[in-house]
């Protein structure tokens, strides 16, 4: 039983993966997940079809690895957060289909909440801001939409949560209704720095608590899964949301350390340690993931369009048929040209905080060519993150704290090293990538393989962490400024009202 299985649920597609006790892939299985775009800034994903790819992923990683639920140590859950999803408790079936983090129907609802001075009470109790990004909102319109549902609810007949309660309820038989706390700090409804829910907000939003999951350590045995799903019981024993989750695959257990994910999305955390700090530049307090019951926190930067972007080009542009294909394309031209691609095609998220942003293209020629929007295409990824390390470090600094000095990656975009070299001129410090890549699925099963024994203590964990390249910056600062100027003056263009 040296092995942990990491169900990985993301926005874009379900995977599992099997990790063996030196935290190295055995074997791992990937099915895409459907996106349903019903209105303009709506996307929404099936439940239904969240779970039967989980679970197909899950048991033909088993089959790839040849292993059987006997050697499974336990089982981590990772997962795409603030999608939200309600559904029967009797009959196990949703109610609608799960509105996904990406989705912005609910700004105007959002608008009256800041129009009636609530942002302070949820910034002092989440540390979030008030964004139709996070699952409060979200939960709101589904009770006000769906026929019957407040009734329901008030009768405790509808259970919420995010992807990770949906995934322990449908492997538990319905058994356990629960979340960690990582999950819970992304809700808009979670006081973090007492790790309880919100009365207050739950009274301000009209949300019963009586849909609310249990929320436990990220560490720690939530149930088990139903024999027939594996051949046997095994138990759940970590999850945390895919950037909690990160963090703690990257080993920055320590305040200071910092790590971004290039996914669907890119989302950057700083560890902070104990230590509650509100961002004064447009960044966000988030709850760590957590081995224990005291609250560890981390300052986060989400970009809502970051990999989305090469989607784009392949399946909006069709400038290519594959999103590897991409960095070929943009590697034949030698710079962008001047153009400039701000990728707001669902508003702007951290330091900007923009839903009303819409994307653009500046910076156009009658030499611009495909080649030099690809390159921009992928450019803008870093640019948004270069923008999420410039507030990081305001903040640091602001509480006391030194600059963050080196940068770790990961996701699926990360292993592009154009892209990797270019966010390392643009910030000026070393950016690390490690063996292990999939740190999103690996920091759940760490999560998982510390709550049943397979590892002793983080400083195990912290041994395991491997260094594959290290991209230092080459570009001179000015030149980097210049370039960093340049963004600023295109989101501006983006941006106004």
């Amino acid at each position: 039983m040296g092995h942990i299985l990491a169900l990985d649920q993301g926005t874009s597609s379900s995977r599992s993966i099997v990790f063996d006790a030196q935290g190295r892939i055995v074997a791992m299985a990937q099915r895409e997940l459907t996106q349903h775009y019903p209105q303009p800034g709506w996307v929404e994903h099936d439940p239904m079809e969240i779970w039967a790819t989980q679970l197909a992923t899950a048991q033909e990683a088993l089959a790839k690895a040849g292993l059987t639920a006997a050697d499974i140590r336990a089982i981590a859950i990772t997962n795409q957060r603030e999608t939200t999803l309600l559904w029967n408790r009797r009959t196990g079936q949703p109610v609608h289909h799960a509105i996904v983090w990406q989705d912005r129907r609910t700004e105007p609802f959002c608008a009256q909440l800041r129009a009636q001075g609530l942002e302070p009470t949820v910034q002092h109790a989440t540390g979030l801001r008030i964004d139709p990004y996070f699952s409060a909102t979200k939960l709101r319109w589904l009770l006000d939409q769906v026929r019957g549902a407040h009734v329901a609810a008030a009768h405790g007949e509808l259970a919420f949560g995010t992807v990770d309660s949906w995934l322990l309820w449908q492997l538990t038989g319905g058994a356990v209704h629960a979340t960690d706390v990582s999950n819970a700090s992304r809700t808009m409804l979670f006081d973090i720095r007492h790790n309880v829910w919100d009365r207050d907000l739950l009274k301000a939003l009209h949300v019963p608590d009586s849909v609310l999951p249990r929320v436990l350590p990220s560490s720690g045995v939530f149930g088990e899964t139903l024999p027939a799903l594996f051949g046997r019981a095994i138990p759940i024993a970590g999850i945390a949301g895919d950037q909690q989750a990160a963090l703690f695959g990257q080993a920055a257990f320590r305040e200071g350390q910092a790590k971004n994910t290039y996914g669907t999305g890119c989302f950057m955390l700083m560890h902070t340690g104990t230590r509650f700090q509100a961002s004064a530049n447009g960044l966000i307090t988030t709850a760590a993931a957590q081995t224990g019951t005291t609250p560890e926190f981390a300052l986060e930067g989400s970009v809502f369009i970051g990999g989305a972007v090469v989607q784009w080009l392949r399946d909006g542009l069709h400038a290519i048929d594959a999103s590897h294909e991409v960095q070929a394309l943009a590697e034949s031209v030698p710079d962008a040209g001047g153009v400039v691609l701000v990728p707001a095609f669902t508003g702007l998220g951290a330091p900007y905080w923009r839903p009303d942003a819409r994307g653009a293209i500046v910076g156009l020629t009658r030499g611009t060519t495909m080649a030099h929007i690809a390159r921009a295409a992928l450019e803008s990824i870093a640019f948004q993150s270069a923008a999420l390390l410039q507030a990081m470090d305001r903040d640091a600094r602001a509480g006391g704290g030194a600059a963050v000095s080196e940068l770790r990656v990961d996701g699926g975009a990360s292993v592009n090293d154009l892209l990797m070299q270019f966010q390392a001129d643009l910030l000026g410090i070393p950016v690390l990538r490690p063996q292990v890549v999939e740190t999103t699925a690996l920091g759940a099963a760490y999560l998982a393989g510390l709550a049943t024994g397979l590892w002793r203590s983080q400083d195990d964990l912290s041994a395991q962490w491997q260094l594959q390249r290290r991209f230092e910056p080459t570009m001179p600062r000015e030149r980097a400024a210049e370039l960093m100027a340049g963004w600023e003056r295109a989101v501006r263009q983006v941006t106004l009202r």
